[in-house]
């Protein structure tokens, strides 16, 4: 027999052995042991809590020959059988492949015949969500009134989508996410039986890498055995691919501290290191409710799954920032995860990196609630403080007397006049403007993804953009000259000549201005 996967290994057999979930497995076990046996179950749940397990026991359980307090005996000639698959009467069917009406009405063409040699025929569906409509419908019937002789067992993840009909036709039991404590006992116990060490760090991460489900705890320590038998701290992080608790540290101080440069320099790193951007994500969003939750609570058991050293570690870091600022940061992470599904990974990451560094490319209400906050209490300065980014920087291009600033600001009357004075001459499109964003590609990856499907325009001696990204005028418009001077070198070299920068007008907006593009240049003027 080949290598069998620990969770497959280790899979309780017993309602007993089941972990995390008491409140389901002694009602099961008391309806067995008083014969008082439904004909239809509901096991819902996130996935890994064990909803198929405790539906092949309960399969077991009813057809056991001597059952023990409500648990299969494991010995009898039948609970053999079933668990080396020889009997037919156990129906396991995969509703995500087998989702249609024919299907169903199959299987209730199948119902009306006896067992062959168990005494009840057990039907289980799994991810039963996934059937079409037409086939809940097949299966209504069917599910309120079957044959003495048959149950069925419905699991789903997301129970939400089932019709009422179906509902109201089953027992349901809601399998909760596996305490971490239970998590990390079980770990230390197949860590045992298969001789491997596991430090109690290394056991916590795992647990919080798996979100309350022991069957994914099992496969990340299953990974991790792959890489030896002594497993730490550092062999989960390696394993998962994941950050690690130092590096999040690390982004949130540089967050803190408005290092741009610090941030980006980390991120490049850990790219290196073949660390997956959108788990980044999902680890700096984790890392900044751990923060969320120090700062709301103050007493009993925090809900934070972490060493007592890293915990300590948060709560210091914790009192760098004010609870706004963490809101803020989390607003931001939460919208940049819905950009990583279609677009480069790594850039979002840059992209979101850099805003949480510099508060003023941010224009969500959770970010001005913030600025706003700092205000009041007197921790904003006069003066902008430099970034240690900016410390390095270029020098900005001087701009002669004659020639006009470049200004991409919101419509005031100021604008329409800079916009208007430029020349005379028509706009024309420029017909090679994909050919300067590969320029710009190479350039300046972040701002070639802002102006992606945008489109550019010659008007005298200016190159005018039109984009709808919000980012565009806030990146041009920084303090920091990179982002201008890429464009206008890649314009330059593939159009051979320097153009200045400028927006593109469709028309006049006469409608009243946005109160809250207002609010946040009242908010800029009052910071400078």
């Amino acid at each position: 027999m080949g290598y069998q996967a620990l969770y497959r290994k280790y899979r309780p057999q017993t309602f007993s052995d089941v972990y995390g979930q008491e409140h389901i497995t002694k009602i099961l076990q008391s309806e067995i042991e008083s014969g008082k046996i439904g004909h239809a179950y509901l096991f819902a749940g996130t996935r890994g809590t064990g909803k198929t397990t405790c539906a092949k026991i309960l399969a077991r359980a009813v057809n056991c020959e001597n059952p023990r307090g409500g648990n299969p005996c494991g010995e009898c000639d039948m609970c053999r059988m079933i668990l080396s698959d020889d009997v037919t009467d156990i129906v396991e069917i995969d509703a995500a492949s087998n989702n249609g009406v024919d299907n169903i009405r199959e299987l209730r063409d199948q119902v009306v015949f006896s067992p062959a040699m168990a005494k009840y025929r057990v039907y289980i569906i799994d991810e039963v969500h996934m059937l079409s409509t037409s086939a809940f419908n097949a299966l209504l019937k069917t599910l309120e009134e079957p044959p003495e002789h048959v149950i069925f067992i419905l699991a789903t993840t997301e129970v939400h989508k089932l019709p009422a009909t179906i509902l109201s036709r089953c027992q349901r039991f809601d399998f909760k996410r596996i305490d971490s404590e239970k998590i990390c006992e079980r770990l230390k116990y197949v860590a045992e039986k298969e001789n491997l060490t596991i430090t109690d760090d290394a056991a916590t991460l795992i647990a919080a890498a798996a979100d309350g489900g022991m069957r994914d705890a099992l496969s990340i320590l299953d990974l991790c055995a792959s890489s030896g038998g002594n497993i730490t701290e550092e062999t989960v992080t390696l394993a998962c691919s994941m950050a690690g608790s130092e590096y999040l540290l690390s982004m949130a101080d540089f967050i803190n501290a408005g290092d741009t440069e610090g941030a980006l320099m980390l991120l490049d790193k850990l790219h290196n290191s073949s660390v997956d951007m959108s788990r980044l994500l999902f680890e700096l969003t984790s890392h900044f409710r751990d923060l969320m939750i120090i700062k709301t609570v103050s007493s009993g058991k925090r809900p934070i799954v972490c060493s007592k050293a890293h915990m300590a570690s948060l709560e210091t870091q914790a009192a760098k920032f004010t609870l706004q600022e963490i809101v803020a940061v989390l607003n931001m992470l939460q919208n940049s995860a819905a950009l990583m599904v279609d677009s480069n990974r790594r850039s979002v990451m840059e992209m979101t990196v850099l805003r949480l560094c510099t508060p003023k490319l941010r224009n969500d209400i959770a970010s001005l609630e913030a600025r706003i906050a700092a205000l009041e209490a007197g921790n904003i300065p006069e003066k902008p403080i430099k970034r240690k980014a900016e410390a390095a920087e270029p020098p900005a291009e001087e701009i002669p007397d004659d020639e006009e600033p470049e200004i991409f600001a919101e419509a005031e009357p100021e604008y329409e006049e800079t916009s208007s004075a430029v020349d005379d001459e028509s706009e024309r499109p420029l017909s090679n403007w994909q050919d300067v964003l590969e320029v710009l590609q190479s350039r300046s990856p972040i701002m070639a993804g802002v102006l992606k499907d945008s489109a550019a325009y010659i008007k005298g001696g200016r190159l005018l953009i039109d984009t709808e990204n919000t980012q565009f005028k806030n990146l041009v418009n920084g303090s920091n000259p990179i982002y201008r001077e890429a464009i206008k070198n890649a314009a330059k070299e593939v159009l051979g000549k320097r153009y200045n920068l400028g927006p593109y007008v469709k028309k006049v907006q006469s409608e009243e201005a946005d109160p809250l593009d207002v609010f946040a240049n009242k908010l800029k003027a009052f910071e400078k």
